[in-house]
């Protein structure tokens, strides 16, 4: 029984101290919660959230966020919508102020702009400071007039608007990369005009110098008239004795430029101590053969001066068997590889002058594009120490030296010659023809032509052809016996031009072109036969 009756405590022993241990828990719990809920409460209810002075001291830890969400849902959204457009203007007024400062800076030619930039940020101003939104928005406690608000908004949106325009517009003035920019897409586009334009002026300036111009082909016309409507006038004479006289001054010109022959010669002539003594032996072609001879029949040479004409085909030696450059072409009046041979063979005369003229000591030669300004016959008195040619010297520093008429890359001319060599001109040349035979410079010539059959050692034309057949045999002579460049060179000294001999317009501008350069051009019109009336007829640059 004893036992029992511990075994019955016991047990209801432990059951007591389950229950009171539960109950206490709970009880714990529920006031912690309580607790908690209560300190909360007091958090939010101790704290004044109207008072704008606590704004700038917000707290970083613990219930700031909490308290943000509750000044957001407590504040004025007009007034944050209204912070937000003064923002903006003040924005703006800053960059237009800006704008209008960099442009007093640089002193740029932009007042106009100057000017609407300082008026819209007075206006920026003058908007912020109106009696009615200063008011209403600015200097109000209470809450905002939307409807005011709305309209001092489009009145800065416009205001903005505006100078956004402005900005946009003159930025390309203000902004550096933009104006290096763009001048570097100027300088571009303007260097590449300018390459057109020289290659078309170059291209024009071509056509123009090789066409034969109006006035030129009327007077051949006029002149051909005049021989088939008179043709007892302009019998064939008999050769004169002067034309093979050693003792005179001889001259060769080559040329089916009539107008330019006659100017030579007067030139000449004109000039003369003693025209009586002087001989001019002109070759022209087939077409231009009678216009010549019927020119210097009604225009003969005043003060005695000589004049033969002659057609190439009265040269019967020059024929394809002779002359490389005529060698497959069957006859002259064909050819493959030149639609014009005799202007061709025009040129090459002077390489063939010893065989032309076989009497003669020494010939000078002159291009149709040359005027003479004094006596020239001291030429004859010029000591050439034995060399064949005597002839301006063109070359200055490393320009027109042999190097830029030959090719020194094949080994043939790389031996031969020296590309230091200093170039000389054409146009103006004495000849000692009795050197000339002796050295054997047309057959150098010929030699050297068969060899530049595919034009490898140098490019075709009498420059490069010249330079190769009396090199080392070519006597340098004074420069003011030929001044050169009045065809493309408007700045050469009219105190050197004055001084020369003899004055050449070499390059495409021709006197009797209308491209001539005018400053030049007198200097050749003195010596037109202005008197003859087909020179009136035909509108010689008159």
């Amino acid at each position: 029984m004893a036992v029992a009756v511990r075994g019955s405590r016991a047990g209801s022993g432990f059951g007591g101290f389950s229950l009171r241990s539960f109950f206490s828990y709970r009880i714990f719990v529920s006031a912690m919660f309580s607790l908690l809920f209560i300190a909360t409460l007091s958090v939010l209810l101790t704290t004044n959230p109207s008072t704008p002075h606590h704004d700038s001291a917000l707290p970083t830890t613990g219930n700031a966020y909490m308290r943000r969400s509750f000044l957001a849902l407590n504040s004025d959204p007009l007034k944050t919508r209204l912070d937000l457009i003064y923002k903006q203007a003040n924005d703006h007024v800053t960059l237009v102020n800006a704008y209008a400062a960099y442009a007093r800076k640089l002193k740029l030619e932009i007042s106009r702009q100057m000017k609407m930039f300082d008026d819209l940020a007075s206006n920026f101003s003058e908007l912020q400071m109106k009696p009615s939104y200063r008011t209403s928005l600015f200097e109000s406690d209470g809450p905002l007039d939307e409807d005011v608000l709305r309209q001092f908004e489009k009145e800065v949106k416009d205001k903005v608007k505006t100078a956004r325009l402005m900005i946009t517009e003159s930025k390309e003035n203000y902004d550096n990369q933009l104006k290096i920019q763009k001048l570097k897409d100027t300088i571009f586009a303007v260097n590449e005009l300018l390459i057109k334009a020289k290659k078309n002026g170059a291209f024009a300036s071509t056509i123009a110098a090789r066409s034969i111009p109006k006035s030129l082909h009327c007077l051949a016309m006029r002149l051909v008239e005049e021989r088939i409507s008179h043709p007892e006038k302009y019998k064939e004479e008999e050769s004169s004795p002067e034309f093979e006289d050693p003792t005179l001054y001889h001259y060769a010109i080559f040329s089916d430029n009539v107008i330019a022959v006659s100017v030579v010669i007067r030139s000449v002539v004109s000039n003369a101590i003693e025209p009586w003594k002087h001989v001019f032996h002109v070759v022209t072609d087939r077409m231009n053969l009678a216009p010549m001879k019927v020119w210097f029949k009604m225009r003969p040479v005043e003060r005695g001066a000589y004049v033969e004409v002659k057609a190439i085909e009265d040269f019967t030696f020059l024929n394809s068997s002779y002359v490389p450059s005529l060698q497959g072409l069957g006859t002259m009046e064909t050819s493959k590889r030149n639609r014009n041979p005799y202007s061709s063979l025009l040129h090459e005369l002077r390489f063939y002058m010893p065989e032309m003229y076989p009497k003669l000591n020494k010939i000078l030669f002159l291009d149709d594009d040359v005027v003479v300004q004094k006596d020239l016959t001291g030429l004859w008195n010029i000591d050439l120490d034995g060399k064949v040619n005597g002839a301006v010297e063109t070359c200055f520093g490393s320009f027109r030296r042999y190097a830029q008429y030959l090719n020194f890359s094949h080994p043939l001319v790389r031996e031969r010659f020296n590309p230091r060599s200093c170039a000389w001109a054409y146009g103006m040349n004495i000849f000692d023809l009795d050197a000339w035979r002796q050295e054997g410079c047309t057959e150098q010539y010929h030699s050297w032509q068969n060899l530049n059959e595919n034009q490898t050692l140098y490019k075709s034309g009498t420059s490069a052809a010249g330079l190769i057949t009396f090199y080392s045999t070519t006597k340098s002579l004074d420069k003011s016996w030929h001044v050169l460049g009045l065809g493309y060179n408007p700045s050469i000294s009219m105190d050197e031009i004055n001084n020369a001999a003899v004055i050449h317009y070499n390059g495409h501008m021709k006197p009797w072109l209308d491209i001539a350069m005018n400053q030049y051009k007198n200097l050749w019109t003195k010596y037109m036969d202005n008197g003859m009336e087909f020179v009136q007829m035909c509108n010689f640059g008159l």
